[in-house]
């Protein structure tokens, strides 16, 4: 019998772009994934704050824990992003994904990244596609 895949470790370690990015998974279960990153100056842009693909890297990292913690390998298809407030250098940024639709090929998620106070930073939906095959681990 083969070992229960812990999609956390296997993403932490494997998604090489979002570690350095700062980015970490750090719950999953069957309904949701949860990853966090803090804001450091690497991550900000030209009007000092948050660069827009360092929270779109967070809610993808959350949206592939999801869509991959029963093992089988997805990738996403689609994704829709829409920024509602900016995040600053300091703010622990955490990503919350749940699912929309566990379709056994085509699943969908919705991510909320939030700051420290619970602000809503941004918001994103997206599709993925599951093979047949397992997430090398």
């Amino acid at each position: 019998m083969t070992k229960p895949i812990n999609i956390a470790e296997v993403l932490n370690r494997g998604d090489r772009f979002a570690s350095l990015a700062g980015c970490r998974v750090t719950e999953v279960d069957d309904h949701h994934a949860v990853a966090e990153m803090r804001v450091t100056q690497e991550h900000l842009n030209a009007g000092n704050v948050c660069q827009g693909g360092a929270l779109f890297t967070l809610a993808d990292l959350a949206m592939a824990a999801l869509m991959n913690h029963q093992g089988n390998l997805t990738f996403g298809i689609s994704s829709n992003v829409m920024f509602v407030s900016n995040a600053k250098e300091g703010d622990l940024l955490r990503a919350e994904a749940v699912c929309i639709a566990d379709h056994h090929k085509i699943p969908a998620v919705e991510v909320r990244v939030t700051n420290q106070e619970g602000r809503l930073v941004c918001h994103v939906t997206g599709m993925g596609y599951r093979k047949a095959i397992p997430l090398p681990r």
